[in-house]
């Protein structure tokens, strides 16, 4: 994984750079990621890693699979991708693209997993807190897990606060045996 991260990155880096000076973020995230579920289908990586096709036919058949998805700029970094035989890259380009593009807009995906459906003016309080704590805008995603038994888990990138039952019961198991 750290090696597809670290070839995807300038590609990542290059698509981000352009698409923030062309003030065209929304329209390249929405491209790399129908890119990125494209190339994700077992028939594309077949016909991509045919050798019997040149790397301007896969990147042309490429860009005729995603129909109108792509502008002038998407479909050249397409042939880029496939001239450099990087086109399998491309999810971990678009994730990576992604997280690039919400440290810019100082937005952030939150998961809450609760024990019990949180009411509309829960979850609202929840986001204003958060956005508060985070100093970005929250986009809240929420979903009920019964195994909590109670309380929150919340996941905002690489910080997990745990205020389950669950946890706090895994911590006195913990400390118990310890």
């Amino acid at each position: 994984m750290a090696e597809l991260s670290t070839t995807a990155r300038p590609y990542a880096k290059a698509a981000f750079e352009h698409a923030l000076a062309s003030s065209a973020l929304a329209e390249w995230s929405i491209m790399l990621n129908t890119a990125a579920a494209v190339a994700q289908q077992p028939g594309v990586q077949k016909v991509l890693s045919s050798p019997a096709m040149t790397t301007a036919q896969q990147a042309q058949a490429f860009i005729d699979i995603c129909g109108d998805t792509f502008n002038a700029g998407g479909e050249n970094f397409i042939k880029i991708l496939a001239e450099n035989k990087r086109l399998s890259l491309l999810p971990t380009i678009s994730e990576l693209f992604e997280a690039q593009k919400a440290i810019q807009e100082k937005t952030v995906d939150v998961e809450i997993a609760t024990a019990f459906a949180l009411d509309t003016a829960s979850e609202q309080r929840l986001a204003e807190v958060l956005t508060k704590k985070l100093a970005r805008q929250v986009n809240v995603h929420s979903h009920v897990d019964a195994k909590l038994i109670g309380g929150v888990v919340i996941k905002a990138g690489d910080l997990v606060i745990d205020g389950s039952v669950r946890g706090r019961l895994a911590k006195l198991a913990e400390a118990l045996n310890s």
